[in-house]
């Protein structure tokens, strides 16, 4: 029998905080790319699906961050704990 995860609300909200500031990064991204190239500014909604894919990777490269510092963390507290 499995047991039954259970994500609390502050941290589902931390995480959703995360997800909209990705969604922004990567439509500033768009709106600078649309500045620079000269494009028409309706790209920027027809562009949304690679907004979207690349706010999905801006939020596993910061999940891969985040996990390395904790495991960064982890391992320097417990090689002090076993001084």
């Amino acid at each position: 029998m499995m047991k039954d995860l259970v994500i609390k609300g502050t941290r589902l909200k931390a995480e959703l905080l995360v997800l909209a500031g990705c969604l922004v990064a990567a439509e500033l991204l768009n709106v600078y790319s649309v500045i620079k190239f000269g494009t028409p500014w309706y790209e920027l909604i027809t562009q949304i699906g690679f907004v979207v894919v690349t706010a999905l990777v801006f939020y596993v490269i910061l999940w891969i961050v985040r996990l390395t510092i904790l495991f960064c963390l982890h391992t320097v507290r417990r090689i002090r704990s076993v001084r």
